[in-house]
């Protein structure tokens, strides 16, 4: 059963400081898993979206050891037909998907309306491992902040609804990553370069039960799920915000993920609770107290959820194509695909289904669309498939005959004959086909003869 993790990093998703932590989550998926996923669509807008993802895959391959496929989701529009089935597809079947710098705002515009959102919330739910950098890991709350219609163009400070996807996992924060940034030098740049006026503002403006959550730079926070723990990792910390006092956990330390929750009632009601000091207007640098090893929650893990059934008949049949696919396994392949058209089918007239009947269709058209690319390849001319290595072996024939290793030259034919292609020698030069018929360079011999020293061309 596929892990459901959760890894928030702050920043240095590709820099050797986090390469322990890929490394944790990627052992956590087991040696024999798919690659994964890389989400381009925060940084899409970039002329240089390209190298972007190609140093990233690089970092992966690298450094991480695992092998990344980019999404190629640089807009909403490239979700449009089958390149977009495609595209949800490998969304669907990627036990890791990534995301990194870029805008939050550009991200999410991208992604409103279509199926990646609720794709995203089916990993946390159903079973996948999520890694958000940066400004992906700004879109996971729920609202975010728009960092470079502030901080870059002057627009007032202001939150724009996220994914909430933090919401379900029982985490209603805005999560802010590059906390603890400091590249201001004699300016205030910290919480994402909204520093502490503008934070403070905020604050005053988020939702009900919401509170900030706020991950320093070159530090992660990974959620495990299944587990219901948080651990905080690499060079920095995490904090806890509730209208302006603090409490922080320390890279190095694990707790419940319900902590989180009970450090900002604690925060909310005047006090810090037992794990954390906070006090009124305090720093975001507020140490904490116990180790948050320590502090035992009553509170269970975030539930696996099964999810509707239809959802649970799509997972299914995409893991049986794909299973028959790495088999070669065509007549399972085809199983599948109708399997699944029939569970859309018998679905089709329930109107409380619609999201996942879209999320059926489209992994429907990506079987189709491999299908379709496996016939391609099998109604080629043979011909052409076999043509370059039949010229390879007669090149060698005709070198061997040239230089009189007749018995060479033989050997080279007789294995030919034995594969199923003829050859017929002329003055002209040599002429092959298969033996059902397909015809190459000319004419064709009823069948093969030995080498004869009158059979040399002329030099």
């Amino acid at each position: 059963m596929t892990p459901r993790l959760l890894t928030i990093m702050g920043s240095g998703e590709t820099a050797p400081t986090m390469v322990k932590v890929h490394r944790s989550v990627v052992e956590r998926l087991g040696p024999d898993a798919a690659p994964g996923l890389l989400l381009d669509t925060p940084f899409g807008f970039q002329t240089n979206a390209a190298e972007i993802a190609a140093r990233a895959v690089t970092y992966f391959g690298d450094s991480v050891g695992y092998s990344l496929e980019v999404a190629g989701l640089r807009r909403a529009e490239d979700l449009d037909g089958p390149g977009g089935d495609a595209i949800i597809a490998k969304l669907a079947a990627a036990p890791l998907v990534f995301a990194g710098p870029g805008s939050p705002t550009y991200a999410l515009r991208q992604w409103q309306g279509t199926l990646v959102p609720p794709m995203l919330a089916e990993k946390l739910a159903l079973g996948g491992a999520l890694t958000f950098a940066s400004a992906a890991a700004l879109t996971l709350g729920v609202v975010t902040v728009p960092v470079y219609e502030v901080y870059k163009v002057g627009e007032d400070p202001r939150w724009v609804p996220g994914l909430d996807l933090l919401d379900g996992i029982g985490l209603p924060v805005a999560l802010i990553p590059h906390y603890d940034n400091a590249e201001g030098g004699t300016h205030d740049t910290r919480f994402c370069y909204l520093g502490e006026d503008r934070l403070a503002l905020l604050e005053r403006e988020l939702p009900d039960r919401s509170f900030v959550l706020g991950v320093d730079e070159h530090t992660a926070l990974a959620l495990d799920l299944d587990a219901g723990t948080a651990t905080v990792a690499g060079h920095g910390g995490v904090t806890v915000r509730v209208q302006g006092r603090s409490a922080r956990v320390e890279a190095g330390e694990t707790m419940p993920m319900a902590r989180i929750v009970e450090l900002a009632a604690g925060l909310a009601s005047g006090h810090a609770g037992t794990s954390a000091t906070a006090t009124a207007g305090a720093p975001a640098t507020a140490t904490a107290g116990a180790p948050a090893t320590a502090v035992e929650s009553e509170r269970p893990p975030v539930p696996r959820d099964e999810g509707p059934p239809l959802l649970g008949a799509i997972r299914r049949q995409e893991e049986t194509f794909r299973a028959a696919r790495v088999a070669s396994d065509v007549a399972g392949m085809v199983e599948a695909l109708l399997a699944l058209d029939d569970e859309l089918w018998a679905w089709s007239a329930d109107t409380l289904q619609s999201d996942f009947l879209d999320r059926g269709r489209a992994s429907l058209r990506a079987m189709v669309a491999e299908l379709g690319e496996l016939a391609a390849l099998g109604a080629r001319d043979p011909t052409v498939v076999v043509g370059p290595f039949v010229e390879l072996a007669l090149t060698l024939r005709e070198s061997a005959r040239r230089e009189r290793r007749f018995d060479d030259a033989d050997a080279v034919r007789d294995r030919l004959v034995a594969l199923g292609v003829e050859v017929n020698d002329s003055p002209a030069g040599s002429a092959w086909r298969l033996s059902n018929g397909d015809v190459s360079n000319g004419d064709v011999s009823n069948g093969a003869q030995r080498e004869d020293p009158a059979n040399l061309p002329k030099p």
